[in-house]
């Protein structure tokens, strides 16, 4: 997958709300369906590349997304706008089939990833150099006023040990931040917990970041593989509070 999946943010302009609760919810499925609810939307990034293809099933006692690609890019993707600060962490479940043969995150022609949970950013300007917001002007001209200021890629990788974080192999305003990696956990449910305002702040530098987006992807475009991948109770918590448990 190349830069692209940037262009999922001029796709997904309502706005979304926090309610007073604890939790937070941005992903609870309650019901089998051909199409994702709303505000989820499937965004294609370009025309020449088959869209990954998203239902909602109940796949081993759990209501989830379902991505399956083949040689194919798409993002679900659902715009987001509250504090995190009552609430930094990101809650969810993931599954996949198994993970890519050939992608490597390091190299453009190997930006693939059997599972990817995206959260975008917006940030003051002053909190960028002068270079970064150089690039970002040039980037807006091409993509658009949506293309966000900073990005975090959760992924499960085929190759990197658990914990690497770099920099996309297209930008360096996104960081790719490896959670699961390889076979081990493959074909099973598995529950992920991140604290997403301290990897933004760790990543970005900034204590002024402000969550715009938030999207997952299963993408084969580049590797020309076949994947398949689950996502599934997506939440935030506060730090001092457990994820919740909606099996």
């Amino acid at each position: 997958m190349s830069g692209r999946w940037i262009l999922a943010l001029l796709a997904a302009l309502s706005a979304g709300h926090a309610g007073a609760q604890d939790a937070v919810w941005i992903g609870r499925f309650d019901a089998p369906s051909a199409v994702p609810p709303p505000p989820w939307r499937v965004v294609q990034l370009d025309p020449g590349v088959p869209p990954t293809l998203y239902r909602v099933r109940l796949w081993d006692g759990v209501t989830a997304v379902e991505a399956d690609a083949d040689r194919s890019m798409a993002l679900l993707a659902r715009p987001i706008e509250f504090d995190l600060r009552p609430t930094p962490v990101l809650c969810w479940r993931w599954r996949i089939d198994a993970p890519l043969k050939t992608a490597d995150m390091t190299r453009r022609s190997g930006d693939d990833f059997a599972a990817r949970v995206y959260v975008a950013f917006k940030m003051p300007s002053e909190d960028m150099d002068l270079v970064t917001r150089l690039k970002l002007g040039v980037a807006r001209g091409i993509w658009g006023d949506a293309l966000p200021d900073a990005a975090l890629n959760y992924v499960w990788d085929n190759r990197h040990a658990q914990g690497t974080r770099r920099r996309n192999a297209y930008t360096d305003r996104a960081e790719m931040i490896v959670v699961r990696s390889g076979a081990a956990q493959a074909d099973g449910w598995v529950q992920e917990r991140r604290d997403v305002l301290a990897d933004a702040r760790q990543a970005f530098r900034s204590d002024r970041l402000s969550a715009t987006l938030l999207a997952v992807a299963t993408d084969t475009d580049n590797t020309g593989e076949r994947a398949r991948a689950g996502f599934a109770h997506l939440h935030f918590v506060p730090r001092d509070q457990p994820c919740v448990d909606a099996k």
